[in-house]
């Protein structure tokens, strides 16, 4: 299978996999208080915040390059997965905006875990593609949790737009997450749907 088309059937699992977690979360409730459960919905704003400007720029450096060469400056001097990295933050904002740390916690990390299998899968690919220089990058960048102390820039890139704009309209369903459990509250809170569980 081509990377291109595993990397949409990617987008649809994590798609399938986001509104099943949605829908668990119908009955799910925080235990901390209003106050608490406020600041934590807007942590969880600003990390959806960080994670779609953090894909934009990662999108702005690999544009549709990744299959045709090592990308190894910018964001992908201190990650070999950035855009997977900011990723799982806005998938952690989106579980803080149930207002539990728990679920901001449990959904970046299980996006984390999913992309896993995505990267090693990735990894074969550019190794069979790219031989001795994708081995020399491996050495050189972790994995995953950037250095910035790494950190390499280039004065110059080439933007392909229709990639950004496909990035960010593709981080903007992170958003969505904001309204989705600001309903929920309500329907709990006016006890059209039962809460089964509050979690810190």
């Amino acid at each position: 299978m081509a990377l291109t088309q595993y990397q949409e059937r990617r987008r649809l699992a994590l798609f399938v996999l986001l509104i099943g977690a949605f829908l668990a979360l119908l009955f799910v409730g925080s235990a901390w208080s209003e106050e608490v459960h406020e600041t934590i919905e807007v942590a969880g704003l600003a990390l959806i915040v960080v994670g779609i400007a953090g894909r934009i720029w990662c999108t702005l450096y690999i544009g549709g390059r990744k299959a045709s060469e090592i990308v190894a400056s910018g964001p992908y001097s201190i990650s070999r997965n950035p855009l997977y990295v900011f990723s799982s933050i806005a998938a952690g904002g989106a579980g803080a905006a149930t207002g539990s740390l728990l679920l901001g916690a449990i959904f970046m990390l299980g996006c984390a875990v999913a992309f896993r299998v995505v990267i090693l899968r990735e990894e074969r690919y550019l190794r069979d593609a790219f031989g001795a220089d994708f081995d020399s990058y491996v050495a050189r960048v972790p994995r995953f949790l950037p250095n910035p102390a790494l950190y390499q820039d280039i004065r110059r890139v080439t933007v392909d737009t229709r990639l950004v704009y496909r990035t960010l309209t593709d981080g903007l369903v992170f958003f969505l997450a904001l309204p989705f459990f600001e309903t929920v509250e309500l329907l709990q809170g006016s006890g059209y749907l039962p809460v089964l569980l509050r979690l810190y």
